[in-house]
């Protein structure tokens, strides 16, 4: 997870009080749904064709040329031919960890052949994407396409919890009802309690809501599954805010240790000398 984008959340808890800020990318404009006019304006902008463009000039020449053969195969393609060169270009945006393109790709192949893991690998790649994105206006119809997915997702399979996770963590971030999202995800850890997605998505929003009682248990339960630095990071947050100042700065520790961003330690490091004053 990018440094900045952790270092906003700390900054919104401290600053804006109760409101709710964007997990983990801070305060961007609200997207207000598939069916908001804007919304629908702004999908024309961004399709497959415009994200792999603008995303193959961060990429090696060589690799950007390999997409660039097998789309043009794709494009005359049918049929099961078409599936296999698609599940091949999602493959290769994998490979370099450019998740736009791949949610695009994934929804073609999704209207292609509507299967579950496919609506599914969609949501998941477009909330990768706009969750690491700078580019705010593509995040956010991102956002939305994340959230169509998932319900096309949950249409297939209405139980399943992966499907819930994504739909829910979606909604909180991009939808003008962020608590069906919280709803969502609540349902998920009432019959997965150590869900470690849903856990962590429930924690960022205790803590930008400011219930840091709250968030303190969601990470504490996402670091006995899977200790990161980002979680142990906002689990520091949580007890540093509610004055627990010995176990915030051992979370901090934590988090350096696991953290492979100077940045981020050097960041820690003031917080760590703050708090022992």
């Amino acid at each position: 997870m990018n440094t900045k984008q952790i270092i906003v959340v700390v900054v919104v808890v401290a600053l804006m009080g109760g409101l709710l800020a964007r997990p983990i990318k801070g305060l961007v404009d609200e997207n207000k749904g598939a069916n908001d006019p804007a919304g629908e304006a702004a999908s024309s902008a961004f399709t497959l064709q415009s994200v792999s463009e603008i995303t193959k000039q961060s990429i090696n020449t060589s690799i950007a040329q390999e997409i660039t053969t097998l789309e043009e195969k794709a494009k005359e393609a049918n049929g099961d031919e078409k599936l296999a060169l698609l599940e091949q270009l999602a493959q290769k945006w994998d490979d370099v960890a450019k998740f736009a393109p791949q949610g695009f790709i994934y929804e073609e192949m999704a209207e292609t052949s509507p299967k579950f893991e496919y609506w599914l690998k969609a949501g998941d790649a477009y909330r990768t994407a706009y969750t690491n994105l700078q580019d705010t206006a593509m995040s956010a119809e991102l956002n939305r396409l994340a959230i169509r997915s998932y319900e096309k997702a949950t249409e297939l399979d209405e139980n399943n919890l992966d499907a819930k996770t994504g739909l829910g963590a979606a909604m909180v971030t991009g939808s003008g009802n962020p608590m069906a999202g919280i709803a969502l995800l609540q349902e998920v850890v009432a019959k997965d309690p150590k869900n470690i997605h849903a856990n962590k998505t429930l924690g960022l929003f205790s803590l930008q809501s400011r219930q840091f009682d709250k968030a303190i248990e969601r990470f504490k339960t996402v670091v006995e599954l899977s200790p990161d630095a980002e979680s142990y990071f906002y689990l520091a947050t949580g007890y540093e805010n509610i004055g627990l100042k010995n176990e915030a700065i051992a979370a901090f520790q934590k988090s350096k240790e696991l953290a492979s961003d100077p940045t981020l330690s050097q960041f820690i490091d003031r917080r760590v000398e703050e708090l022992s004053k």
